[in-house]
């Protein structure tokens, strides 16, 4: 109970401008996911988990409940003490997740910009089922996870997907991927690659091989692999840490 009533406090301090009434543009809201959260999540039409939860009906969803998803203790106990995430509580974890959830699996500084948490907030408040109307549609969203490239014109063939990976071999290769991205999923400020879904991990790298991925370390580091050595790695990190 504890947790509890320290994580609430730190929510209502944390909480200024993005009461209930007080939610900011959630256009904006979009930007701010796409560039803030999207490498790790998904929110609207077709969303599932990635290396965190996808985020459709968070608003006042139970902490740590999807299935499937590995959270860490400290959010799994949360839940269990009846925690759920609200508008108040979104909004400080959003701010500073390593405080308000010590441990916490979710490599992200936090968003310190009250402005940009209102927006954002707005923005997901709207796949959120305790709104009026639930935001659905078939087109592609601007803001959605960029590994929905697939949706959004950017493909590579079936048999590159279909490639099945060899764990040992990739984790003979994921050395100089190690020198940035930690085993465990932590960093400062570089994004976890940890339990990657394969495909994912896939997609991206040949997206940086061909240039659509606007990273220029990253397309060097891909432009020297071949396919199988990336369906190795897409598998030696899927695997790691389970």
């Amino acid at each position: 109970m504890m947790r509890v009533l320290i994580a609430l406090w730190l929510a209502m301090v944390a909480m200024s401008a993005a009461g209930a009434e007080q939610l900011g543009d959630p256009k904006e809201g979009q930007r701010v996911f796409k560039s803030q959260c999207s490498s790790c999540h998904m929110v609207g039409e077709g969303s599932r988990n990635r290396i965190g939860p996808h985020l459709n009906g968070v608003v006042g969803r139970a902490v740590a409940s999807l299935d499937g998803v590995k959270y860490s203790k400290s959010l799994r106990r949360l839940g269990a003490e009846g925690l759920e995430w609200r508008l108040n509580t979104l909004d400080a974890y959003i701010a500073d997740p390593k405080v308000f959830a010590r441990g916490t699996r979710m490599n992200y500084r936090g968003l310190k910009n009250e402005e940009q948490r209102s927006d954002l907030l707005a923005y997901l408040q709207t796949y959120s089922a305790n709104t009026v109307k639930m935001v659905q549609t078939n087109a592609p969203q601007e803001g959605t996870a960029d590994v929905t490239m697939e949706e959004q014109g950017y493909s590579v063939a079936p048999d590159i997907l279909a490639i099945v990976g060899d764990v040992e071999y990739g984790a003979y290769l994921a050395s100089e991927c190690l020198t940035c991205h930690k085993m465990d999923g932590t960093g400062d400020g570089i994004p976890s690659i940890t339990n990657w879904p394969a495909d994912d991990f896939v997609l991206a790298m040949h997206a940086y091989k061909d240039k659509v991925r606007p990273h220029p370390v990253m397309q060097m580091m891909a432009g020297r692999l071949n396919d199988e050595e990336i369906a190795a790695l897409a598998a030696y990190f899927e695997t790691l840490g389970n």
